[in-house]
């Protein structure tokens, strides 16, 4: 379920669905919901898996987040690919693939939500934010 407010279409307040959506002006947006009763932040959810709720209220990422944790993943493709989990800012958690080097993303590493088409559709694809940072 969707609304329109001039150029731009997002999910109406009631959806209950985490998303991708193209924007005009740069990056996807991602969505997320966040429990009206308690506040806990989610992805694709029906339910609060906090409080159980069923009132959850859709919001709009800003994007940036930490990797948590980073895997190689070597088939379902013609290339080794990473798969993540990336905790966002807002506080949840969602699977998608960190642009970089296969063995160079580790948990902590900061990303941003990216332009670049996913693998998998609708998986969203983040960029290294300190991509040459030393590591120890």
């Amino acid at each position: 379920m969707y609304h329109h407010s001039g150029n731009s279409t997002h999910p109406a307040a009631d959806s209950a669905t985490g998303l991708l959506e193209p924007t005009s002006r740069g990056p996807e947006a991602l969505y997320f919901q966040r429990c009206t009763w308690c506040g806990t932040a989610m992805y694709h959810r029906v339910l609060c898996p906090v409080c159980r709720g069923s009132n959850l209220r859709t919001a709009r990422s800003h994007g940036t987040g930490a990797v948590r944790h980073s895997t190689v993943v070597h088939r379902n493709g013609p290339a080794a690919h990473n798969v993540s989990l990336i905790e966002m800012d807002e506080g949840f958690v969602v699977r998608g693939r960190v642009m970089g080097p296969l063995n160079g993303i580790y948990p902590g590493d900061r990303v941003r939500l990216s332009t670049a088409q996913g693998l998998v559709r609708g998986e969203p694809v983040f960029q290294l934010l300190d991509e040459y940072r030393a590591r120890s």
